[in-house]
């Protein structure tokens, strides 16, 4: 049965434990954790500069780069311009923590951080994955607390912000390793197995992240006007 799990985890077990000492007002939100690329992170604070030097000076994250410009404060409002977004390679924690969740066919659809915790939410396509998991977790010492874990039918209590056609999708796309590096399935050969056209499946699932990001993002941090 598919799984929904949201638990916290204190910052100095997964990163920005030193951002969020030297910056206390420092929140983050991921758009989910898939593939082995650099991620895009929306963060706020107080000040982006000092944001930006204590991003730099964190050994658990690498900035690769920073998407918003000095020029963004002049043309937003003050509440807008407090919130910037950057692609962060994160270090052996995250990576590690990614490997325990996919490593048992799970995936990290959302993760967000305020305070030195962060919070996150998993799917799993088999609830023995989440107690592999969880072990996994202890093993590690990642610090896990669980605050929710959520079967199919309470998708509401899980706050997905998902269809369920397109939860259903998006399942059927990671269980068959189609969000994998290098990935193995196609687009044409996911649709035959959902019996629906190629056409009708991109659009799915492009709903689908559209909706995750969009719930994500309205939630906590409002999105920067970032010109496309």
């Amino acid at each position: 049965m598919t799984t929904v799990v949201e638990l916290e985890i204190p910052a100095d077990r997964l990163g920005f434990a030193r951002t969020f000492d030297r910056v206390s007002t420092f929140e983050f939100q991921i758009a989910g954790l898939i593939g082995d690329g650099p991620p895009l992170v929306r963060v706020s604070g107080s000040d982006r500069r000092r944001v930006e030097d204590a991003l730099e000076e964190d050994p658990s994250v690498d900035v690769i780069a920073s998407l918003t410009g000095d020029r963004d404060r002049a043309e937003f409002g003050d509440e807008e311009a407090d919130q910037w977004l950057f692609r962060l390679e994160f270090g052996d924690g995250v990576k590690l923590f990614q490997e325990i969740v996919t490593d048992n066919d799970g995936a990290i659809l959302t993760a967000r951080g305020r305070d030195a915790s962060w919070s996150l939410q998993l799917l799993f396509h088999e609830h023995e994955a989440v107690s592999a998991c969880h072990e996994l977790f202890q093993r590690y010492e990642f610090q896990v607390n669980v605050t929710r874990v959520a079967g199919f039918d309470d998708l509401d209590r899980a706050r997905t912000p998902l269809t369920e056609t397109q939860y259903e999708t998006i399942s059927a796309a990671h269980e068959h390793g189609y969000f994998d590096v290098p990935r193995r399935i196609t687009l044409e050969e996911l649709a035959a197995e959902l019996d629906v056209s190629h056409q009708a499946l991109s659009e799915r699932l492009r709903r689908s992240h559209a909706a995750l990001i969009s719930a994500e993002l309205s939630e906590g941090l409002t999105p920067a006007k970032i010109d496309p």
